[in-house]
């Protein structure tokens, strides 16, 4: 089996830029920088023949390339985050690509997402961080802006899960149209 998902990957000086930004809270285990990524749709576990499926259907969408920027921080959890994360700026171009992704999906027979789509970069797991420090660190990074990068492709990554995290590894690229 295995587990899949679509997203678009951060230019390495972006990435770099963003684990600037980690760190001054307890109990966070920071992504390392090859983690780094905006996920578009998260497939799940399937198998081999199915992957091949999902492959050969997203070789076949569709989608203009267009510019992003990476905009303000924000937290998963409320009264109890469990995250924290760099938020994308709105983007309708983005949100073309993965409600085509989404549409490609379920004509192959995979289940909807049943979660709206909030994109973001996460940047942190958290565990029993203290509030006051999850609010010192929205606070000063409230007004982070990456400026544009351009989006030319969108990558199929698979997850492993090891003793130390996740590893990621983009199995196959996809262009879109310039």
């Amino acid at each position: 089996m295995l587990r899949l998902f679509t997203a678009v990957e951060i230019p390495d000086t972006l990435r770099t830029r963003l684990t600037f930004l980690q760190g001054g809270v307890p109990g966070a285990k920071w992504q390392p920088v090859e983690n780094l990524h905006l996920t578009l749709r998260f497939i799940g576990e399937v198998d081999e023949p199915t992957a091949a499926d999902i492959d050969q259907m997203l070789s076949g969408l569709q989608a203009k390339a267009f510019d992003l920027s990476l905009r303000g921080v924000g937290e998963f959890g409320g009264r109890d985050p469990h995250a924290l994360w760099v938020g994308v700026a709105a983007n309708p171009a983005l949100l073309r690509l993965v409600a085509k992704i989404e549409s490609a999906l379920q004509r192959m027979g995979l289940p909807a997402e049943t979660r709206k789509y909030a994109p973001h970069v996460t940047l942190a797991r958290l565990r029993d961080a203290p509030i006051v420090k999850v609010r010192d660190f929205l606070a000063a990074n409230a007004a982070f802006d990456s400026g544009p990068f351009p989006v030319r492709e969108f990558s199929l990554f698979s997850s492993f899960q090891t003793p130390r995290g996740s590893l990621y590894r983009a199995e196959q690229s996809y262009p879109l149209d310039a």
